[in-house]
């Protein structure tokens, strides 16, 4: 993996730990690392070595959303573009074939609570916070809106956008905008623990499973299952999963080829 600016890659093949590297700053995502961030993970997305990604954080908070320094006095055109480029990671970390999992200490806020919510899966330590608080400073968390709605639902990511007010890690895992919460000394090894048992699977069948998952959440029902069905027969066509019934049938561990 190339080196970054604003990003620290960790490979532990199979998993990647990707680290956001801008404590000073809070991590905040600025044009520049989320240009980072979008060209790491279509890195990661085409390495047949890679099974599952960690979006870390350094320093004492996750994110803290956009840079702000960077919205005053823009015109239209750049308004547009920090937005494009935002929405373009958040539509790659759910298209790559691999899961991303979120670990998250500090505060998430904003398009930081956003990059929680859109990756597949979440662990949070004790401490972690997350809000979306654009309506306390005049600059409504719209884009933010589209994955939180979709994470934890209407009344809730509502209440969240038109108070401000933050949330707690108990609280974010209730209503489902995290899996768990962790004490923060166990966080690395359980998110850890996480992507190595994701890497044990098929890559294959984990590409097709994560691909079929944001394919049919938002069908209705008949839709979904005409979809679901088509997608496992032709899932169970595949080399990789003849050879894990086999082997569940023969009681030894699979040998995955990726076919």
């Amino acid at each position: 993996m190339q080196s970054y600016e604003h990003l620290l890659v960790e490979s532990q093949a199979p998993i990647v730990i990707v680290t956001l590297n801008r404590p000073e700053r809070r991590n905040a995502l600025s044009l520049e690392l989320m240009q980072e961030l979008i060209g790491c993970l279509r890195e990661i997305g085409h390495s047949s070595d890679i099974r599952a990604v960690i979006v870390a954080a350094a320093g004492p908070a996750f994110s803290a959303g956009h840079d702000l320094s960077e919205l005053r006095d823009k015109g239209i055109a750049e308004y547009r573009n920090v937005f494009e480029v935002c929405t373009e990671l958040m539509t790659l970390i759910q298209s790559i074939p691999q899961p991303v999992i979120a670990e998250v200490r500090g505060i998430a806020t904003a398009a930081g609570c956003q990059l929680v919510a859109t990756c597949d899966l979440a662990i949070a330590s004790e401490e972690a916070r997350f809000a979306t608080p654009g309506v306390r400073i005049g600059l409504f968390c719209t884009t933010p809106m589209v994955a939180l709605t979709r994470a934890i639902g209407r009344k809730r990511s509502l209440e969240m956008l038109v108070t401000g007010v933050p949330i707690d890690a108990q609280t974010a895992a209730e209503w489902g905008l995290i899996n768990r919460v962790v004490p923060a000394e166990r966080l690395r090894d359980e998110t850890r623990a996480l992507a190595q048992r994701i890497a044990e699977a098929s890559p294959l069948t984990m590409s097709i499973g994560k691909q079929a998952f944001y394919a049919q959440i938002d069908l209705d029902q008949p839709k979904a299952y005409a979809y679901a069905r088509e997608v496992m027969s032709m899932n169970a066509m595949a080399e990789d999963a003849q050879e894990g019934m086999g082997a569940f049938l023969e009681k030894r561990e699979p040998s995955w080829r990726g076919r």
